[in-house]
């Protein structure tokens, strides 16, 4: 029986696609402390599919690993016991450290969204 009269019980999904930035973060991360193109790197994400190269670098490479929350919340807890610290970014460092509202490229004004 359908839930919801006169509604379908399916819907059709159009695309469905992974970005992929996790994985480059994690490739690029473990390649450059592999490489030893740093002393200290920081991660800004709360995506806990980073833990394992986040322990990685800093288990088995012996590179400390910082990861900075971008939201209000509390990082993910796998996240925060890979990292060897853990920082949140504040409204106004994250306000302050934006473009302006408006942007002049090739003659053109790019615009920020007003919610941003």
């Amino acid at each position: 029986m359908n839930p919801v009269p006169g509604l379908p019980r399916t819907v059709e999904v159009h695309t469905s696609e992974e970005k992929g930035s996790d994985v480059n973060l994690a490739v690029h991360l473990l390649h450059d402390a592999w490489s030893a193109r740093f002393d200290v790197a920081v991660v800004v994400s709360n995506d806990s599919d980073l833990e394992a190269p986040i322990r990685i670098v800093k288990d088995e490479l012996r590179k400390p690993v910082g990861l900075l929350c971008p939201h209000d919340g509390y990082p993910a807890p796998q996240l925060k016991a890979a990292a060897t610290f853990v920082r949140h970014i504040r409204d106004t460092h994250l306000r302050a450290s934006q473009f302006p509202s408006t942007i002049v490229h090739n003659d053109r004004n790019i615009v920020k969204p007003s919610d941003w």
